[in-house]
């Protein structure tokens, strides 16, 4: 898990670094910095929710191939399931802040000259 919060953690800061002058043009134009902030966080959050929709899928594709491989039952557990997408969109959080936070505190006059 902290492999994967690491990766989303550098994925968010390529996104800032490529989105500086977006970031510079939103903020003189009039977004907070707590609107820049959310706007990063949701997208940490929906990139973790990707890979974690991807993994439950792979997971139970699994599950059900050596359960049908040894002649068992195969069950899903909607509890595991729903951990499993609060879990992931708490380490997308956790781990976009720190870019998100580095997003809105971006000096729109700096961000507008970045190239």
């Amino acid at each position: 898990l902290i492999v994967g919060g690491i990766g989303i953690m550098n994925i968010m800061y390529v996104t800032v670094t490529e989105r500086t002058r977006e970031i510079g043009l939103r903020r003189s134009l009039g977004a907070k910095n707590k609107d820049i902030l959310r706007q990063f966080l949701f997208e940490s959050a929906i990139l973790s929710l990707a890979g974690g929709i991807i993994g439950i899928i792979v997971g139970l594709l699994l599950s059900a191939l050596v359960l049908f491989a040894f002649d068992m039952g195969f069950m899903i557990s909607i509890t595991a399931v729903v951990v499993s997408f609060i879990v992931c969109a708490t380490i997308g959080i956790f781990f976009g802040w720190y870019p998100a936070k580095k997003a809105a505190a971006l000096d729109p006059i700096t961000a507008l000259r970045y190239e």
